[in-house]
């Protein structure tokens, strides 16, 4: 079941979004995530084929808690995934989630994607801040993206989601019924930032939908 979500709103072209607008040879996905996530992404994850392209999550968790999600996200899902380090190269079949205290994001080498862990103040109040990662991949990836935001509690990833949107990224967000927490995605379909808004089990279908209509084919091999 599919709905539209809200009107676009006003166009916003992003300082620094040219380089973002041209295509390259790799695709992204990045998914957001608060109270109730653990087990909306491990369901979103484990539904995605190994060949995904490079992924990167921010789950609102504390430190070393991350670790250990990575970690039972990779014994159960077909892609690799990490807790991030920053400096990794983004390719397919790799997820990084982001360190707990840490934020996450994506910078650009050429046709490449790299991640960076840094510090920084938090964004409501979350450090990992979604709406951190989801700037950095609306400036620096842009159409190339699908952003997804799931179950949490109130607004982090909401104003990201939106700068996506309207840097060329298809973007998703997890539909009242199935949120444990309707607070980021109801935020982000008030703002207009969500494309489609879906039940959980339709997502990782919708990201697969959303990849394979993007122009550039993602058949890099990893470094």
């Amino acid at each position: 079941v599919r709905r539209p979500a809200a009107s676009d709103g006003p166009r916003v072209v992003l300082e620094g979004s040219l380089l973002a607008r041209v295509n390259t040879t790799d695709k992204m996905v990045v998914i957001g995530a608060s109270t109730g996530g653990t087990e909306a992404i491990k369901e979103v994850l484990e539904a995605l084929p190994a060949e995904t392209p490079g992924t990167m999550i921010v789950q609102h968790m504390p430190e070393k808690f991350t670790r250990a999600f990575a970690e039972r996200l990779n014994t159960i899902c077909r892609m690799e995934v990490r807790e991030a380090q920053g400096g990794e190269i983004l390719h397919p079949g790799l997820a990084l989630v982001a360190p707990g205290n840490k934020h996450l994001l994506v910078r650009r080498d050429g046709a490449r994607y790299v991640s960076l862990v840094k510090d920084g103040p938090p964004v409501h109040h979350q450090r990992p801040s979604v709406d951190v990662l989801f700037n950095s991949v609306a400036k620096h990836v842009g159409v190339s993206a699908v952003g997804v935001l799931l179950t949490g509690m109130g607004a982090d990833g909401a104003a990201g989601l939106l700068a996506m949107r309207q840097a060329g990224a298809r973007t998703v967000a997890q539909d009242e019924a199935t949120s444990v927490v309707y607070g980021m995605p109801r935020e982000a379909a008030r703002m207009g930032a969500a494309g489609i808004i879906l039940p959980l089990d339709g997502i990782a279908a919708e990201i697969t939908r959303s990849l394979q209509a993007m122009s550039v084919p993602c058949t890099r091999a990893a470094p």
